[in-house]
């Protein structure tokens, strides 16, 4: 295996590090109640999907 022949500058390393970051998840707006949540998918809160009732949510106590 080939080896390096000289370091890599911080610089560089900083650069080639530059795109690493995790980007947070998009978001949308639920139409019922408002909250966020992921796309395509029932919002959490409410239970709502495409304008009507996928899961029955409860209440917490």
């Amino acid at each position: 295996m080939p080896n390096p022949k000289r370091r890599h500058s911080k610089a560089r390393t900083g650069n080639r590090r530059a795109h690493d970051f995790l980007s947070q998840p998009t978001m949308a707006e639920c139409p019922n109640c408002k909250e966020k949540k992921l796309p395509h998918r029932a919002c959490a809160k409410c239970g709502h999907y495409k304008g009507r009732e996928v899961i029955a949510v409860g209440e917490s106590k």
